[in-house]
C-alpha cells in the first residue's frame, strides 16, 4: 500500500532536520522556493524611489532610536 504523500513529506523534513539541522533544513528547501514576482524590475523601482540620504537616515534611525 503507498504511503500518502503527506506523510512521506513529513518524514522527508524530518530526516532533512535531523541530518541538516533546522537551519540547513530551511536553507536546502529554499533552493526550491522560485518565488513570484521579477526581482529585477522590483529592485529598480525601490532604487528609483530610494535615495542615498534616505538610506543614511533610515540606518541612523535604527542605531539611535531615541533620536528621531
Amino acid at each position: 500500500m503507498k504511503e500518502p504523500l503527506d506523510k512521506i513529506r513529513g518524514e522527508g523534513l524530518e530526516a532533512l532536520k535531523e541530518r541538516l539541522g533546522k537551519a540547513g533544513m530551511i536553507r536546502f528547501m529554499q533552493q526550491f522556493e522560485t518565488g513570484d514576482g521579477d526581482y529585477a524590475t522590483e529592485r529598480h523601482e525601490w532604487e528609483d524611489r530610494t535615495s542615498l540620504e534616505g538610506i543614511r537616515n533610515r540606518i541612523d534611525r535604527r542605531r539611535n532610536p531615541t533620536d528621531g
